[in-house]
């Protein structure tokens, strides 16, 4: 892979999740703050990355692999993209909000998938360039979240109460429209799939894997997979409202800590998988949220406020452990046959089911444990992720039985 094009992949990913964590970390703190959204209408507007997973499949499969090249599409829909945005730092209730959010992302998280195939067009060792392209993706949220944190303070308590996070959106919007008109010189990422051949809903969503759920270890592993995004959801959903309430400074400066740790238990993961395994390293990853809501429930922004750092800091074993060790898992057990539809199945489970169930019930308890206008009672709303994590992590353990995966680095 040449130098220069090795440049455009890794702009290309640093702007990809610039763009996703210019906003998603701090939309918890603006809407009840700015729209006097309720926990149910936040619950709604993180769901639409769930509705925006179970609805990619189809942008990809019926559009992307058949008629265009990958990087026209992902400019495309990146332009349109940055026009909702737009839309979105203009709407002054929920009710305009929710429309254009679900509309963005419909359209983003197909980008995810496209970002990965021009990529993975250019590079002739996958397995070693990938993760060195990757990587800039990973800076840019952290990037994100430093610009807002700490170059413009738009999620500090005076600007949050005059409405700037705002900003955010249209700093989103503006990255957005740069992508898109970049993606159009990305090198060439031509369809791959026979125009003229039958493709099925069964294709698309990778139905074809449910085979896989004959096998008593990944049935366990599948259901439990669902189960864990409900406690998951909250952090996504919560953490930004709850550092920002509280009272922590920075709250989205804060939270790119756990996209540093992800980086650095990314390079220990190999090391933990061959000492331990895979149950035991993806108990591990489930643990880690239980520790994490605890560590939430107990800390506070004062003399405490390091109980917090340390359970945004645990964002590495949370993601790392449970998420890349189980699509190594399914990547072993699927074989070439079923490799794409498992992985896709996979995908569908936790980012479409188990996360939409997640972000409906993180809002309802969150809703239910208010305790005033942007006041609730944070210690009684982190205990409910918290048990909840340690039930799934007990029935993983119990019902998973031992058996040997090789890591391929």
């Amino acid at each position: 892979m040449k130098s220069t094009v090795k440049i455009q992949l890794s702009l290309m990913m640093f702007l990809e999740f610039f763009i996703w964590g210019g906003w998603f970390v701090t939309m918890g703190i603006y809407l009840p703050n700015t729209l006097k959204s309720s926990g149910a209408e936040i619950a709604l507007a993180y769901s639409t990355q769930s509705w925006g997973a179970i609805i990619a499949p189809f942008i990809i499969g019926l559009i992307a692999d058949r008629y265009f090249n990958a990087e026209r599409i992902l400019g495309v829909l990146h332009l349109a993209g940055a026009y909702l945005m737009y839309q979105i730092a203009n709407a002054e209730e929920f009710a305009a909000f929710y429309p254009y959010i679900l509309g963005y992302m419909i359209l983003y998280m197909p980008t995810l998938a496209l970002v990965n195939s021009v990529s993975f067009n250019q590079m002739d060792n996958p397995a070693k360039q990938f993760s060195l392209v990757r990587v800039f993706g990973t800076i840019g949220w952290i990037v994100a979240g430093l610009v807002i944190s700490y170059v413009f303070q738009w999620d500090s308590e005076a600007n949050v109460a005059q409405g700037m996070l705002r900003n955010t959106f249209l700093m989103t919007a503006v990255a957005s429209a740069i992508l898109g008109v970049f993606s159009f010189t990305l090198p060439k990422t031509p369809p791959n799939a026979d125009k003229s051949e039958k493709v099925s809903i069964s294709d698309i969503l990778g139905l074809e894997a449910l085979k896989l759920l004959k096998d008593r270890n990944f049935l366990v592993f599948f259901i439990a997979s669902i189960l864990i995004c409900i406690p998951l959801a909250f952090y996504y959903q919560h953490a930004g409202q709850f550092l920002g309430e509280i009272g922590v400074t920075n709250p989205a400066g804060k939270m790119t800590i756990g996209q540093a740790s992800e980086v650095i238990f990314m390079l220990l993961l190999p090391w933990f998988f061959t000492r331990f395994g895979f149950k035991k390293t993806i108990l591990i990853g489930m643990l880690a949220w239980m520790a994490r809501y605890l560590l939430f429930t107990y800390g506070n922004a004062d003399d405490l406020v390091f109980m917090l750092l340390i359970g945004i800091a645990l964002h590495g074993i949370c993601y790392d452990f449970f998420f890349v060790s189980g699509q190594i898992y399914t990547d072993t057990k699927a074989g070439e046959k079923y490799k794409s539809a498992a992985q896709g199945l996979i995908t569908l489970a936790t980012y479409g089911v188990g996360m939409l169930i997640g972000f409906w019930i993180a809002g309802q308890i969150t809703d239910f444990y208010a305790s005033g206008e942007n006041s609730h009672d944070w210690g009684n709303i982190w205990l409910v992720p918290a048990v909840f994590a340690l039930g799934v992590s007990v029935l993983f353990a119990l019902l998973f039985r031992n058996e040997a995966i090789e890591y391929k680095k």
